[in-house]
């Protein structure tokens, strides 16, 4: 079976380890478990790098798939809910606790990929989609030509797009 080296573990939490973390503390809640699922999900990456294929997925992706199981692993252990499982209490479907790391991934991601743009753009999408806002108006806060904020939505929509894809995402 063929590994990674060391060095490229060592790489690969260099790049990701402070976000992989603060994801799984958002979804365990706690420090200490969020540290230890970070160690477990480098450690199955580890055993598990034979079988990565970049043409499916970025390294930070696959990780977070990983982390993803590792979170639902401790949180089922811990007999606990993640916050985003809105009303999970006891009795309440485990793949509640899959469902709501699936929803927080989901927005981290998109997130991510908001950040990527540039202001304008990002701007005219919050506006236009996000609070559902008529292009004129925007147009008209903005001081720019409907057609401008028409511009900066298409743009935006399709650079994060390819953000969204380089994170895994398919047909989005």
């Amino acid at each position: 079976m063929a590994v990674l080296p060391d060095a490229a573990m060592r790489a690969a939490y260099e790049a990701h380890g402070d976000e992989l973390y603060r994801f799984a503390r958002r979804g365990l809640g706690d420090a200490g478990l969020a540290e230890e699922a970070v160690q477990e999900a480098f450690v199955r990456a580890w055993r598990a790098s034979s079988s990565y294929d970049p043409a499916k997925a970025s390294q930070r992706t696959w990780l977070y798939a990983i982390l993803r199981n590792v979170v639902i692993d401790l949180a089922r252990a811990r007999g606990c809910r993640p916050p985003l499982a809105h009303g999970a209490g006891p009795g309440h479907p485990d793949d509640a606790v899959g469902d709501g790391i699936d929803r927080m991934l989901t927005a981290w991601q998109v997130e991510a990929a908001l950040a990527g743009l540039a202001h304008d753009q990002r701007r005219a999408l919050l506006e236009v989609h996000w609070r559902g806002r008529a292009y004129a108006d925007v147009a008209h806060e903005l001081g720019v030509p409907e057609g401008t904020v028409k511009s900066r939505v298409y743009y935006g929509l399709r650079a994060m797009r390819g953000a969204l894809e380089e994170q895994g995402w398919r047909d989005v």
